[in-house]
């Protein structure tokens, strides 16, 4: 970020780049920087003439002094990024093509000096020319500033000289100085730190309970199912009386502590609750005498992600379409609820290691909530395959073979069907 001398300085070292150059491609050529007015009568005979005739926002920090940014303590003042439009105009003796000669050697300036260096502007605010610049201080800005060329179609220039500078044409081309961020004068205010970022509840309650993590004991790549020992991880969960509510379920906890609560969904008369993603809240009793005070507290919603579990799976109106392809209908019970628009999916994996079969069937959405589920098969070849329900993308968990001794140790194992 700069001051208020930012533009005069990109101004002024723009003046000083090109007067070190045309003035030894072209005799007596001088770089001023006149209103295009002003040419005919305060300007050498030859020369460039450097007119900023437009400002325009940069979008790229238009909101670097936002409040997330003010936060982390950047930047102390409010900036506006601009670019900064110039006309370069080449005047001279026609006869001896000289504007097209100034032309030239701006050009090949300004593609060889593309980016205005921290030398260059330090050097130009340290020029006697140039005493008002004493005190700028673009040469600390981060962002560097570079000169690219502006594109105008011929009928814009025209206008441009017609009637925003109301003089006669004269060989001219434009570019753009991008980005010089301007800074205001007065610091943002800042407030003090927070002492304590917990969500506290109003007075006379306590802290309330905050939810940061919802697992299954053991991993928190562990799928979840109803036999799972759930733990709730966060603060405040201590009270006089918890509770934890999973959608409609109220459960009683097995553990409570301030950072952790232990509870489990296996010891509710199944089934109760469905697949899929459940909301889960911790909710705190207080013991109050006061019609004004509500006694409770909840903590934020924390989501979990309930996986079916296949209980028993058996094979009805099985029939042969070809010689080795069989159709039936797959009767799946499950541990959990399926209801009416949930989307059900059934996967079976032939169980052998010789090019095993995979196939995948859909359920049209079930007229009634069940736990039972069935799902149509067809064109499966015959053989023995292992079942998995998949419910709003909730799948179900292949049980392992972990007999040492068995010939399948380590496999997946359960549960099968066998397609006769």
């Amino acid at each position: 970020m700069s001051n208020y001398l930012a533009i005069a300085t990109v101004t002024a070292t723009l003046q000083r780049v090109l007067q070190s150059v045309i003035q030894q491609d072209i005799e007596g050529a001088r770089a001023t920087t006149l209103a295009p007015g002003s040419i005919s009568t305060g300007a050498p005979e030859v020369g460039v003439n450097i007119f900023l005739y437009q400002v325009t926002s940069n979008p790229s920090l238009a909101n670097y002094d936002s409040t997330p940014n003010r936060t982390k303590g950047n930047p102390l003042n409010r900036q506006v990024a601009v670019d900064l439009c110039y006309m370069m105009s080449c005047y001279g003796n026609d006869a001896e093509l000289q504007p097209q000669r100034v032309l030239g050697s701006v050009v090949s300036t300004l593609a060889d000096k593309r980016i205005l260096t921290t030398e260059m502007i330090r050097s130009t605010c340290n020029d006697s020319t140039f005493p008002f610049l004493l005190d700028s201080d673009l040469a600390d800005q981060i962002q560097q500033i570079n000169i690219v060329p502006i594109d105008i179609s011929l009928e814009d220039l025209s206008k441009a000289w017609s009637v925003f500078y109301q003089v006669p044409y004269v060989l001219s081309v434009a570019y753009r100085a991008c980005l010089v961020v301007v800074e205001g004068r007065e610091n943002f205010q800042r407030a003090l730190p927070i002492r304590d970022a917990s969500p506290v509840g109003l007075v006379p309650f306590p802290a309330s309970p905050y939810i940061e993590k919802v697992v299954a004991q053991g991993s928190q790549f562990e799928p979840i199912v109803i036999g799972s020992l759930m733990i709730i991880r966060g603060r405040s969960l201590q009270s006089q009386t918890v509770e934890i509510h999973v959608g409609d379920l109220v459960i009683t906890p097995t553990s409570v502590q301030d950072r952790e609560i232990t509870f489990s969904l296996a010891n509710m008369s199944l089934p109760q609750i469905q697949a899929g993603v459940q909301s889960l809240q911790v909710i705190h009793r207080i013991n109050s005498t006061s019609s004004l005070i509500t006694n409770t507290i909840a903590s934020n919603v924390m989501p979990f992600v309930l996986c079916p579990t296949v209980v028993n799976v058996t094979v009805t109106q099985l029939e042969a379409i070809e010689e080795d392809l069989r159709s039936a209908v797959v009767v799946v019970q499950l541990d959990v609820l399926v209801r009416e628009k949930q989307k059900v999916v059934l996967a079976l994996n032939e169980w052998t290691t010789d090019s095993p079969s995979v196939y995948l069937f859909d359920r049209p959405p079930l007229p009634q909530t069940s736990s039972t589920v069935e799902i149509p098969i067809t064109n499966v070849k015959a053989g023995e395959y292992l079942v998995r329900m998949r419910i709003d993308g909730a799948e179900s968990k292949l049980g392992v073979d972990d007999d040492p001794d068995s010939p399948t140790y380590n496999w997946y194992n359960s549960p099968k069907i066998t397609i006769t």
